[in-house]
Order: structure tokens, then C-alpha cells, then sequence
């Protein structure tokens, strides 16, 4: 399922090139959002690890991938 980046929650899972490669992660936050940014804090899985965790950055038109 796809949804605009601006649409995205904290909590939701997207498909996303995040460490070099396309994986599932998991929205921690929504660091900043303006009107044409977003800027997700993510990480892997489903259970939060500092080591695994980062940053997305996106325009607030892109088309996300959800996992259900």
C-alpha cells in the first residue's frame, strides 16, 4: 500500500533505502515537516535499538510503501 510521505505517522512501517539498502523500518518520529520536507526519524525492526536507528528524509509528495 502507498501513502505521501506527508501522511506518515509515528508507528507506521514503510519500505525505505535506509543503510544502503530497501528494508522495512519503523517511524520513531517525524523530525521536521515543512512544506515541501519531511524528515523521519526511523529504525529497523520493530523494537527500537540506538545502533539501528536514523534518519529519512523525503519531499511531502513522495509516494511511501506501508507495511500492514
Amino acid at each position: 500500500m502507498k501513502t505521501q510521505a506527508s501522511n506518515i505517522k509515528s508507528g507506521d512501517r514503510i519500505i525505505a533505502y535506509f543503510k544502503n539498502k530497501m528494508q522495512v523500518c519503523t517511524v520513531k518520529r517525524i523530525s521536521t515537516s515543512d512544506r515541501s520536507n519531511i524528515k523521519l526519524s526511523v529504525f529497523l525492526g520493530e523494537h527500537y535499538r540506538y545502533s539501528s536507528s536514523g534518519s529519512i528524509q523525503f519531499k511531502s509528495e513522495s509516494l511511501v510503501d506501508l507495511v500492514k
